[in-house]
């Protein structure tokens, strides 16, 4: 045998299979067998596997039902009549995998590991202003006596070609097979498997959710940071369960009135101007309470601990919140107004965004926007965008004054540029706040939890310090074990 040649100085390169040897390592392993049942976009991820060999003993059956009417009378009519939902996709893998089990004795199969993948896609539409988007997802088992897994995802089109997307979608659907048998025991790599022959500016993959016995230690919120952390998408959201949640379903033509900090951990002052703030936004024009969405914001740099994001301490932040009955999303942008920009994506009602004063001058730094050709004034036309409102959190100043929207300070060349945003009533003053409470701040509260001094417990809103101190939060340590420890 011909021995390798191996230069000083090589670096070791991960060997990623090619899509032809994933589904041919599928197809001979004969007790691996299912069905394929593609909605919107052709049977692109099953010609894969046709075509790499030894099919026959891996596909029980491949159906396309395009027609609604016909997919209607196969998996049932939807609430809402749409077809590209994880509701229509939950049902195709579930009714397709109940027929494998109805159609084939285990008694004649008893080492038969059944699967049933399905998506549900829409594609780039005719006028090209829609680059379409759908649901992805196997159900599997990894032994014939074990209960179903499932890993159910959701997808954004980039390309803008119907032909290009459905190859891609292809590719996609063959790294999702093969990452669920053969990745299955590290859910981290099988994310980042999915991308496999695969570029990010072809696809964005912004939900995910892993369930079943292989899958009972994952956290999906965990997964979906992993996606933010990767690049796989510019933000993912939870709901105040911890769920993950479809950012495109819950945004979608929302009033949205948004917060964003670090909450390490959230205070009585972030509590403060979340209640204030959003009691003038919903006296705002056209704002209805119940279309308007509440979101907490966490910018991926905020998650940051020494160049590496803490998992733990990101569990910490959006656990609190959501106990405060919060919906959390966490984004990597580092600007305000590309948040802003994203939920423009989604929603053409009003905006609010609510900060603190320091914030506010952070924004009208020029540093931030050299990047953009048309610097600041291109950040602020995004920024500012339609009705959006500014409302304005006071602070205490060196000398104990107040200080808002009408003493503070912007650079000199930004004065008139602020004046025009404030004149224009784009930068509104929080007036009914706790003056009692402004010299409460996030970083002085941490120090202390971790330092094990008295009296933090007093700066966070009710039911918060309860949690920290039973989940050991922040690095909590009872007084009891630093007595010990000294």
């Amino acid at each position: 045998m011909e021995a390798k040649i191996k230069l000083k100085g090589d670096k070791v390169i991960e060997q990623i299979p090619s899509l032809k040897d994933k589904a041919l390592r599928i197809n001979l392993n004969e007790n691996i067998y299912g069905t394929f049942a593609e909605i919107g976009a052709g049977q692109e991820t099953v010609r894969h596997f046709f075509r790499s060999g030894g099919s026959s003993g891996t596909i029980a059956k491949a159906m396309s039902a395009y027609d609604k009417d016909f997919s209607d009378a196969v998996y049932g009519i939807e609430e809402d009549g749409r077809y590209v939902t994880e509701s229509r996709l939950k049902k195709m893998l579930t009714f397709e995998g109940e027929l494998i089990e109805e159609r084939l004795s285990r008694t004649k199969h008893p080492n038969k590991m059944f699967f049933s993948y399905a998506n549900t896609v829409a594609t780039i539409d005719f006028a090209k202003q829609f680059k379409g988007h759908g649901w992805v997802g196997i159900r599997y088992q990894l032994d014939p006596t074990e209960a179903y897994n499932e890993i159910i995802i959701h997808i954004r089109f980039k390309e803008t070609d119907s032909r290009l997307q459905q190859e891609t979608l292809g590719v996609l659907g063959v790294n999702l097979i093969y990452g669920a048998f053969y990745k299955y025991n590290d859910p981290k790599k099988l994310l980042r498997y999915l991308y496999d022959h695969l570029d990010k500016d072809q696809l964005e993959i912004d939900t995910i959710n892993f369930s079943g016995p292989r899958f009972a230690d994952v956290d999906n919120r965990l997964m979906s940071l992993q996606l933010v952390k990767n690049g796989m998408t510019d933000a993912v959201m939870f709901n105040p369960e911890g769920k993950n949640i479809l950012p495109a379903a819950i945004l979608y033509k929302k009033n949205i009135l948004a917060f964003r900090g670090s909450f390490r951990p959230v205070t009585k002052v972030n509590m403060d101007m979340y209640k204030q703030s959003l009691k003038m936004f919903l006296e705002e024009n056209k704002v209805e309470k119940e279309n308007t969405l509440v979101i907490f914001e966490i910018t991926l740099s905020n998650l940051r601990s020494d160049g590496e994001i803490d998992e733990r301490d990101f569990m910490d932040r959006a656990e609190l919140l959501c106990s405060l009955g919060q919906t959390v999303m966490i984004s990597n942008f580092q600007e305000y107004y590309k948040v802003v920009e994203y939920f423009s994506n989604y929603t053409k009602a009003r905006m609010g965004l609510a900060m603190g004063v320091n914030n506010l001058v952070d924004i009208f730094d020029e540093k931030y926007y050299r990047h953009l050709s048309g610097g600041i004034l291109e950040a602020f036309g995004k920024l500012f965008y339609r009705d959006m409102k500014v409302f304005l959190y006071p602070m205490l100043g060196e000398d104990g004054e107040i200080i808002t929207s009408k003493n503070l300070k912007v650079h000199p060349r930004m004065k008139e540029l602020y004046k025009f945003f404030k004149f224009n009533g784009k930068v509104v003053d929080i007036e009914d706040y706790n003056p009692e409470i402004l010299e409460v701040f996030s970083r002085e509260v941490l120090k202390m939890i971790s330092a094990g001094k008295p009296g933090w417990e007093e700066m966070l809103p009710p039911g918060v310090p309860e949690i920290i101190k039973e989940k050991r939060l922040f690095g909590y340590q009872s007084n009891t074990l630093l007595e010990t420890s000294n």
